[in-house]
């Protein structure tokens, strides 16, 4: 019974499209056939794109210069020898002429200058005690710390120092400490 075709079963054909071959449609033809394709390979060239990336990372590391807060206000701090890490506390910045609470202007020296004495400075003082209930009310269960760190230029004048410790302490902040500069032994 060779090359016999038994009734009920199918020839085997070989593989290829069969959809949309009896479709007598000419742009249905030319798809299916492939005749308005473009070809399925195509060399991309990765060397390009690599350069690329690696132009831009390079230029990006040289570029990152990491400024801390003291570098970015322009203020040169003073060296010490004994120091201690840097503690989560509110942070009072003299920039040239201008009184910064945690990165906010709230106040100038000028007045304090001008005048030549201790002054509470007004605008320094209802921030601090604003940051002090706020403190109080986040953290109930604990005493509150009183600490405030000081970030003065080193050519700052004792009499804005001063201001600013009195200030702090009448605002609620008695332990105040300075942002210094670790000196190289």
């Amino acid at each position: 019974m060779r090359g016999a075709r038994v009734e009920g079963t199918m020839s085997i054909a070989a593989p290829g499209r069969r959809l949309l071959r009896n479709i007598p449609l000419p742009f249905v033809q030319r798809s299916v056939t492939g005749g308005n394709r473009r070809p399925v390979t195509s060399s991309l060239s990765l060397t390009s794109m690599i350069d690329f990336l690696v132009v831009t990372v390079v230029f990006l590391l040289i570029s990152f210069q990491p400024t801390e807060s003291a570098a970015a206000n322009g203020v040169k701090l003073p060296e010490a020898t004994n120091i201690s890490d840097m503690l989560d506390l509110p942070m009072i910045a003299v920039a040239k002429t201008q009184i910064l609470l945690d990165g906010v202007p709230v106040g100038s020296t000028r007045l304090v200058e001008e005048r030549k004495r201790v002054e509470t400075i007004d605008e320094l003082s209802q921030a601090l005690v604003a940051k002090r209930q706020l403190w109080k009310q986040v953290h109930p269960e604990r005493p509150f710390p009183g600490a405030v760190v000081l970030q003065l230029d080193q050519d700052t004048s004792s009499i804005v120092v001063k201001s600013l410790f009195h200030t702090s302490a009448h605002a609620g902040y008695p332990a105040i400490s300075f942002m210094v500069e670790r000196s190289g032994r």
